[in-house]
Order: C-alpha cells, then sequence, then structure tokens
C-alpha cells in the first residue's frame, strides 16, 4: 500500500508509511481546524520541526500515550525529556538519520523557535522524508531562501509549504518557492487556521498551475494525499 498523508489542519500532517504512523508538528486539541484530538492521535513517530506552542504543545502527551520517538533538533528533546517523553532522537540542522520508515534529513528555516516556557528552542528546521521510493519536502514555518533550489535539486515528489503569511511565506512567496523547489507535486499548509493567516488556497493553486509545471493538490482537513 502507498504512503499516505492526511491534513491534520494548521502544520500538522500525519504521514501513513510501511504499517508506521508519523506525526508532523501534532497542534490538535487547540487548532479550530484539527479533525481529531490529541487522544485520538497514533504514531510510532513525531516529528517537531521547532519550539513553538502551535507546533509542540500536544507532543508530550501523544509520545506518553503511545510511546512514539519524538525526533526534533536537541534542544526540544531536552526539554521534551524533562517532561517525560522517554524516546527522542535528537539532530540539528543539516544531520541526517536512518529510522525505520526512511531516511530523514532536517533542512534549514528561516523562523523563530522559543519554547512555550520561554526556553530557548534551539533553530527551526524543515524536513525532508525518503520514504518507499520518494521524496516529500516539508519546509514547515519558514521565509522563502534561495537554497531551496539546492533542496529540490535532488527531485522532490512533494513539498508541503506554508501559504499563511504575516508569520511564515505568503502565497506570492510561496509561488516563488514552488519554482525554486521544481517539486512534481505541492500542497499548501499553515493557513485558515486564524483570521490572520486566511488565504485563498484554491487561488494560489491556480496560479501555481498557470505559473509552473508543478501540480497543485489542495485537500481540506482530514483529507488524504496518495504518494
Amino acid at each position: 500500500m502507498a504512503a499516505e498523508l492526511t491534513w491534520l489542519g494548521h502544520a500538522s500532517w500525519l504521514i501513513e508509511t510501511g504499517g508506521l504512523s508519523l506525526l508532523l508538528d501534532p497542534y490538535l486539541d487547540d487548532s479550530p481546524t484539527a479533525p481529531i484530538k490529541a487522544s485520538q492521535a497514533r504514531a510510532d513517530f513525531i516529528l517537531v520541526s521547532h519550539g513553538h506552542f502551535d507546533h509542540v504543545g500536544d507532543v508530550a502527551q501523544i509520545a506518553k500515550r503511545t510511546g512514539a520517538t519524538v525526533v526534533a533538533n536537541y534542544e526540544i528533546c531536552e526539554w521534551l525529556g524533562k517532561q517525560g517523553v522517554q524516546q527522542t532522537e535528537p539532530m540539528n540542522i543539516g544531520g541526517s538519520l536512518e529510522l525505520p520508515f526512511g531516511r530523514l534529513k532536517m533542512t534549514i528555516a528561516h523562523h523563530s523557535s522559543t519554547l512555550p516556557d520561554g526556553s530557548s528552542g534551539g533553530s527551526a528546521g524543515g524536513f525532508l522524508l525518503a520514504i518507499e521510493g520518494k521524496t516529500i519536502y516539508f519546509a514547515c514555518d519558514t521565509a522563502l531562501f534561495l537554497d531551496m533550489q539546492m533542496i529540490g535539486s535532488i527531485g522532490l515528489d512533494l513539498a508541503v509549504l506554508p501559504i499563511g503569511d504575516r508569520f511564515t511565506m505568503g502565497p506570492d512567496d510561496a509561488l516563488q518557492a514552488v519554482g525554486l523547489l521544481r517539486p512534481r507535486r505541492v500542497a499548501p499548509s499553515h493557513y485558515n487556521t486564524w483570521p490572520p493567516i486566511t488565504q485563498d488556497a484554491a487561488a494560489w493553486a491556480a496560479r501555481v498551475s498557470a505559473e509552473t509545471s508543478t501540480q497543485p493538490v489542495v485537500i481540506k482537513p482530514g483529507e488524504k494525499i496518495k504518494l
């Protein structure tokens, strides 16, 4: 069965591959767009891109309930360990790991990363996943940066990009990012959670179709993308 991605609203994703469940930046209990609550989430691994509350807030409770291994930068892993999370895989920008689901690399992201209690969350990052012969790039929370061209040079089957603006790239910069990355498909993320990041994803997708060779994929929270 091919790997599947489910959008859980905001910047949260469930990746199902090879019988394993990976959660990315689960923000479920307090998200107005999440289709499930943290108590319903299943996870073997949890990937955390940075320390902001809307990316790390539900991680400890899910990890402790499921026994999932958390993959994040060193500072976030240390912070979660103090909350009782026992299984972590600390890494940092530019590093890679071979894990049971495939290969994972942490990429740069231009964003801040303060943890909910005010402590340092290290450097924000994105993730490159190589699973089942496919390569997925989660830019996570970031501004546009020219090195996206290098990230895309390996060949991307899917890129997931923020389009919400104000706190991340907006639609215009995300469109430029598609041009730099040149993925086969692209999905928008980190938008329509609250009024300050409201965007018309369909209009953005129409521009992607008209101005690039990439296929846009726009889904609602709870819907899936097959790789």
